[in-house]
């Protein structure tokens, strides 16, 4: 099933963009501390560096974008409004900002006033942007057509599941703010799972039902598995949560097999994924294809990785797990999406401000040429294989692997930033234009 998009609902163009320009900004920070971290950062999972730029990651790249993606989506894919959209947007995003910087520094720096900074601001952040989506939903309802319902449920659940992350998050930054005997280590396995399994990925399958269809030319994902997906996934976080926890009432095969389901689960989301994009109606691979199969590649990859650490008890494995995820299979979709989102949004919004056609303004297509996301890509692809290898190898690679990082991040900053000086300088020429009473 095809569904219709009502354009004429988008925000302005600032909403989701300045969250969409946070992605290349923050993965240069991330990458940045990597390389001034060195070995260190690639020897444990509890390296404050590696928590900084972990964190970095999550919340200044993949939850800015996330944020971004769906204050564009809800009004024009489901017809809902958020709550003061343009104001919720610029608040949201600065306290956002500004939790990021202050949780970072404070990993680095070990100062407890800053855990407490960083938990406030992004707090009230996830707080306003969980309440606006709500107040959205609730309010204007979606419309109606099956298809649309499966991709609010999904966001409905990842709403919550981030909810729950924050909550988590907060309780473990109190506790490095003023010292409380806590579980830190089960908490923060259940802060990753209700982060990255929960929040992350169900946001991430909510989205692809619309844009895997629309920008690949696929079929649309099976009706079972997009009305199934997103619930039984989070049944499964949640009744996988006590076994994260490590909970002494759970036989050892049960709580092995509770925490794995989510694992089970995008595997199988994986493997459909990969399918659709195997049968796509164009013959040739665009970046985003790359980057979507490489996405599901690296969840598959990850679940084996995460079953090889069931038996091997090795700190490199699981940095090696986080890789494969946080650089593998999150950042690979969000670029993706980027490099199809930023562009469609750059030539709508100048359509529109013409109410007609114009051979001034670009095609789609040219305004980020697929020649330079490809590129781009490679050196992503580059960035993953050494930092999977600095994993193994970290005196000899963790401070190539970080260049590596850096580089591909920046790539993909000055492609969006050539797409966004395209945009104003087409924008002032048709200001130009109609000035002098020209035909456009």
């Amino acid at each position: 099933m095809r569904r219709d998009l009502a354009l004429d609902a988008s925000p302005t163009l600032a909403a989701p963009l300045r969250f969409f320009l946070n992605a290349p900004a923050f993965g240069l920070l991330a990458a940045a501390l990597l390389c001034y971290a060195g070995p260190s950062a690639f020897e444990s999972r509890w390296s404050p560096f590696t928590l900084a730029a972990t964190h970095l990651l999550t919340l200044g790249v993949f939850a800015s974008v996330m944020m971004g993606a769906l204050i564009q989506i809800l009004p024009v894919v489901a017809g809902v409004r958020l709550a003061s959209a343009r104001t919720s947007a610029t608040g949201i995003h600065a306290l956002l900002t500004a939790g990021t910087v202050a949780l970072a520094s404070a990993f680095i720096a070990s100062e407890p006033e800053l855990f407490s900074v960083a938990a406030l601001a992004c707090g009230a952040a996830v707080l306003w942007f969980v309440a606006a989506c709500l107040l959205g939903l609730n309010g204007t309802g979606a419309r109606g057509a099956r298809g649309v319902l499966d991709i609010v449920s999904a966001i409905r659940l990842a709403l919550a599941a981030l909810t729950g992350t924050v909550a988590l998050g907060a309780v473990l930054a109190v506790s490095l703010a003023h010292p409380i005997a806590l579980p830190a280590v089960a908490l923060t396995d259940m802060h990753l799972t209700w982060g990255l399994a929960g929040w992350i990925g169900l946001l991430t399958a909510g989205v692809a039902y619309q844009v895997i269809p629309m920008f690949q030319v696929t079929e649309p994902y099976p009706r079972p598995l997009a009305r199934l997906f997103a619930p039984i996934l989070f049944a499964a976080i949640v009744a996988g949560s006590p076994a994260i926890a490590g909970s002494s009432l759970l036989r050892p095969l049960i709580a092995r097999s509770l925490a794995g389901l989510p694992f089970f689960a995008y595997i199988v989301f994986a493997v459909v994924t990969l399918v659709l994009l195997h049968g796509r109606k164009r013959e040739s691979a665009d970046a985003t294809t790359l980057y979507w199969r490489t996405s599901m590649a690296s969840v598959i990859g990850g679940a084996m990785l995460w079953a090889a650490g069931r038996t091997i008890d090795s700190p490199s494995l699981d940095v090696a797990l986080g890789v494969m995820l946080l650089a593998g299979a999150i950042q690979s979709a969000i670029s993706g999406m980027l490099y199809k989102i930023v562009p469609f949004l750059l030539w709508y919004h100048l359509q529109a401000a013409l109410d007609m056609r114009s051979p001034l303004v670009p095609k789609v297509k040219a305004i980020l040429p697929d020649t330079r996301a490809r590129a781009q890509y490679w050196a992503h692809l580059c960035a993953l294989a050494l930092l999977l290898a600095a994993c193994a190898l970290p005196d000899a690679l963790a401070r190539p692997a970080a260049l590596a990082l850096g580089v591909s991040n920046a790539w993909l900053g000055v492609n969006m930033a050539r797409a966004l000086r395209l945009y104003l300088s087409v924008k002032r020429e048709l200001v130009s234009v109609r000035a002098s009473g020209a035909q456009l």
